[in-house]
């Protein structure tokens, strides 16, 4: 829920043209004797868009994109901020189909179905991020390179804000699970009848309120996916909202004596390092760990005048505020904290001096119907009321996975120990609720749920450690023990569990530049330690215990 960072459009391209050769043994399958010709691909995209036949839908086109081209994204929100550029560049030769599906009597979608060439089979959902309707088009070009039949939806409305929402609750049922649903259901159709058979495996891939919708077809109806990768999910949806905006009400405006600016923040950083990096057994900028920091910034007091190396008794407070769990009515829990080590990026998203934007929408449009609602009030009677309210039971809170086990289905379940947007100690939490839930220990949920703790991954992509886990275009590589998507294909479809996750570090995050170092993350509740001995940019040197 956040701005993120992302690999460079030369990375992003030069990874897909690769994974199109890997992939490319996988040909397009159709045709009475069981395969397309080359030379069929385009006519049959061309004409496929008027030989669709679905219910309460209307198909717009079908056009045939060439790898190496680049995509014109002119249609797009202009809000939303999915691509550096209004363009995608397409790594696989495909055909896009575009259409319009009536979710009900005041709603509906606009998606997309990416059909390859070199199908392998597979079909893949993807997701959205915040409150937008933006159609994730480098996810859909990341898994139609890689030969997945791929779609993508607009989640019932277009563009980041959360105005569409006001008095129009079936688009809120949209942006909670419908828009997912019914995009895999319709996409399923336009596979089948495109390759003239049926998928052999369906995933899903998506993080931030992509991770929330993973998980909320995981446990609403896990007949969609046999695996699902799930990042940084916003689970607990109104707490999450409720949280997000409580820390203007901490920090005021940048005139605010509670306010910390943003020169402060990387002393602060720096503070938390000195006080737990070593908790993993290396100091290396990287905590390991951040839910054994108990973090405390009075070292940094420096009197009633602030400076750009210390804080003022009230900014302490703030500081130390910030790393506490929000309570609400009664004392009880909203929110767990913010995890230590997130708060160089958090600082210019969460405690900038300005409401969230997330945040007052989702009060103002969808848990109030109030466009004057004012964001500065919020209180704990609001985060009882958006709990309570739940629109479309958005809050993806649901602690039995029962279908998925039944079903045979797996969840990748991801997050960045260093998010700014959500605290990676909230998935901590959900795993746990699953496990109470289900009364099954970490061992009995390992046969269909991993979570996986990523040391220096910021929200979603980015950060300072071995962030690269093959989860979005730029990734590191294909190979299963460094691919959270590959990773969940070799679980489903050979059984082989992933034990740890192999994420990358590239040089100044630039691929051509070499890999400064890689490390192994392990899945919760391990936690990686230095073995004390060895190269430390070595995954041999680090242990999970």
């Amino acid at each position: 829920m956040g701005t993120i960072l992302k690999p460079t459009v030369t990375m992003r391209f030069s990874l897909l043209v690769s994974a199109s050769v890997f992939f490319a043994s996988c040909v397009f399958a159709g045709r009475g004797d069981g395969q397309h010709h080359a030379d069929d691909f385009q006519s049959i995209c061309s004409s496929i868009a008027s030989k669709l036949k679905i219910a309460n839908a209307t198909v717009y086109f079908s056009q045939f994109m060439e790898a190496g081209t680049n995509l014109s994204l002119a249609d797009q929100d202009a809000s939303c901020g999915s691509n550096e550029q209004p363009f995608q560049i397409i790594s696989a030769d495909a055909c896009r189909v575009a259409l319009y599906v009536t979710t009900s009597n005041r709603s509906g979608i606009h998606m997309e179905a990416w059909l390859p060439k070199n199908w392998t089979g597979r079909f893949l959902s993807t997701g959205n991020g915040g409150l937008e309707g933006c159609i994730q088009y480098e996810d859909m070009a990341y898994a139609a390179g890689l030969g997945f039949a791929t779609v993508g939806a607009n989640n019932g409305h277009n563009g980041t804000s959360g105005e569409a929402f006001y008095n129009n609750p079936e688009i809120v049922a949209d942006f909670s699970y419908r828009s997912v649903r019914t995009g895999v259901i319709v996409g399923k159709q336009i596979s089948k009848a495109f390759y003239r058979k049926e998928h052999k495996k369906s995933y899903y891939l998506g993080c931030s309120t992509g991770g929330r919708e993973g998980f909320k077809q995981a446990q609403d109806a896990p007949e969609l996916f046999d695996g699902i990768v799930a990042g940084a999910p916003a689970l607990a949806f109104n707490n999450l909202t409720s949280w997000s905006g409580h820390f203007y009400t901490l920090t005021g405006n940048s005139s605010s004596p509670n306010f910390v600016p943003a020169n402060i923040w990387p002393v602060i950083h720096q503070d938390i390092l000195r006080q737990c990096d070593a908790l993993d057994h290396y100091v290396d900028g990287i905590l390991e760990d951040p839910s054994l920091c108990n973090y405390t910034s009075k070292e940094l007091l420096c009197g009633s005048t602030s400076n750009a190396t210390c804080l003022t008794p009230a900014q302490s407070l703030t500081v130390d505020k910030i790393f506490q769990p929000l309570k609400g009515l009664n004392g009880s829990l909203v929110y767990p904290r913010m995890q230590p080590g997130s708060e160089t990026l958090a600082s210019f998203l969460l405690y900038n001096g300005s409401p969230f934007p997330y945040t007052t929408d989702w009060f103002r449009y969808a848990i109030y119907n109030d466009p004057n609602w004012d964001p500065t009030t919020l209180n704990a009677h609001d985060y009882a009321n958006a709990a309570n309210i739940n629109p479309s039971n958005v809050e993806t809170w649901k602690g039995d996975l029962s279908g998925v086990k039944k079903r045979g289905a797996k969840i990748l379940h991801y997050h960045g120990l260093m998010d700014g947007s959500i605290s990676s100690e909230n998935s901590a939490r959900y795993y746990e609720h699953v496990s109470k839930t289900m009364n099954k220990s970490p061992n009995e949920l390992d046969s269909f749920y991993r979570y996986f703790r990523i040391s220096g991954l910021s929200h979603c992509v980015g950060g300072d450690g071995a962030w690269n886990i093959g989860q979005n275009i730029g990734a590191a590589s294909l190979d299963p023990q460094q691919n959270v998507l590959m990773a969940v294909v070799k679980w489903v479809e050979e059984g082989v569990a992933p034990d740890t996750i192999t994420g990358t570090k590239f040089v100044n995050d630039t691929q051509s530049l070499g890999v400064a170092y890689q490390r192994n993350h392990c899945r919760y509740p391990k936690r990686n330690v230095y073995r004390g001995v060895g190269d430390a940019t070595k995954p041999g040197s680090w242990k999970c215990v």
